[in-house]
């Protein structure tokens, strides 16, 4: 004996999956487009605000962990022509 239109009731499975795959694809969908909103398409890395250059921050570094004399960090800076 046959149930309904002769389906024997498979077809609300068949819906029921139709379904959950329509969620899943909207849901990677968002997820995608979030992310490159998040970002920016075309945004620029962040850079550190620092006007010194990269000599002048090694010397920093190696003042800061004793490495240089007070004298010795002038005189760099100094050869460096960076203090005016």
């Amino acid at each position: 004996m046959m149930w309904g239109n002769g389906t024997m009731g498979w077809s609300w499975g068949f819906g029921l999956l139709a379904m959950v795959g329509i969620a899943i694809l909207v849901y990677v969908i968002i997820r995608l487009s979030t992310k490159n909103v998040e970002r920016g398409p075309s945004s620029p890395p962040p850079s550190a605000p620092s006007d010194l250059t990269s000599a002048r921050k090694i010397l920093d570094e190696r003042f800061a962990r004793g490495e240089l004399t007070a004298e010795q960090y002038r005189e760099q800076i100094r050869v460096l022509g960076e203090g005016r």
